[in-house]
């Protein structure tokens, strides 16, 4: 296993805790930058995994996430979260609308079938925080459902194949009790890549 610091960089969509994403990777001892979506492909630096943050209303169905298209092209472990995972949905295919039942602030969701890769080692319920108007209403070919709540059919879903990984809550705020260990599995999961490769 390599001895390098992985580098996991953070695409900034305009949400309201990007920088939170920031700092819980840099908590588990990450090499990880904030670039805005309107970056080049090619001024990014050489990464093990992206993600691709939150962002105001509309703008993961709209498509207007700057370049994060290109960035989807990337070899490398994606994470999008709320206004990312709606995004990431549309772009392989699936699709978001405007959620007949928005949510803001606590949730609890169930995860399907253990819940994936992202949710190693956290139970079948558990608290979340929430903050969307929009919705993945249809996953993309290739893209398993981990988790559901009670107003909303996708609250994550992963492609283990692509290493692509969506996430409608925010594991990054507090109040998602068990943000932290989420993102230490995506750290993993990019760690894993890399050597792999």
């Amino acid at each position: 296993m390599s001895e390098e610091k992985l580098v996991i960089d953070v695409i900034d969509n305009g949400g309201q805790w990007t920088h939170r994403e920031w700092r819980m990777l840099r908590y588990l001892g990450v090499e990880t930058q904030i670039f805005s979506n309107k970056t080049p492909l090619s001024d990014l630096r050489k990464v093990d995994g992206l993600i691709l943050s939150g962002g105001a209303a509309r703008v993961g169905l709209t498509g207007e996430l700057g370049n994060c298209a290109e960035f989807l092209t990337l070899n490398v472990p994606i994470l999008g979260i709320c206004a990312g995972h709606q995004f990431m949905a549309g772009y392989y295919g699936g699709e978001s609308q405007e959620a007949p039942r928005p949510e803001f602030g606590a949730a609890t969701i169930e995860l399907v079938d253990g819940g994936g890769e992202l949710f190693a080692n956290t139970p079948e319920k558990q608290g979340v925080w929430e903050s969307h108007n929009d919705e993945v209403v249809r996953a993309p070919d290739g893209f398993k459902i981990t988790a559901v709540s009670d107003n909303c059919a996708i609250q994550a879903m992963e492609n283990k194949q692509k290493n692509r990984f969506g996430l409608q809550f925010h594991p990054e705020v507090n109040d998602s009790e068990y943000g932290d260990k989420i993102f230490e599995n995506f750290v993993n999961v990019c760690l894993r890549a890399r050597d792999t490769q």
